[in-house]
């Protein structure tokens, strides 16, 4: 959910950067690329802002294979709901391997009505139905 607010600032900073700059005449490329950015970014996010301001989330649940990548500073995992087909990315998640990596689970993942931005998740055993792991 930060990496939402993050884009929300940065294009309206980027916005302001392009206004101050048109004003003050710093070059017109320039402000044109701080025009450009700033839009894209506020492009992105601004359909889901009523979503999150209002909490209107939705839950994705279902059988779900989850894959985890390390690379870098932190891992990464992908959710693939099997039933859906959607995809959806959080960061920082902690290691499943003494779960497996490949095996389904069933994930309830909580989003935007739009499913543009994941809010959270939890996972369970597939079989069991028991919490394996909780997002914060």
């Amino acid at each position: 959910m930060s990496f939402y607010y993050i884009m929300l600032i940065l294009g309206t900073l980027f916005v302001i950067a392009a206004v101050f700059g048109f004003i003050t005449n710093i070059g017109i490329v320039k402000c044109l690329g701080y025009l450009f950015m700033g839009v894209l970014l506020l492009a992105v996010t601004l359909p889901s802002l009523k979503y999150v301001v209002l909490k209107e989330y939705d839950v994705v649940s279902g059988k779900c294979v989850i894959e985890i990548d390390s690379s870098g500073r932190s891992s990464e995992a992908d959710f693939n709901m099997l039933n859906t087909g959607e995809v959806f990315t959080f960061k920082d998640i902690p290691d499943l391997d003494a779960y497996g990596k490949s095996i389904p689970y069933y994930c309830r993942v909580t989003v935007t009505k739009d499913h543009n931005f994941e809010i959270g998740y939890k996972i369970y055993d597939a079989k069991t139905r028991k919490l394996i792991l909780t997002s914060k």
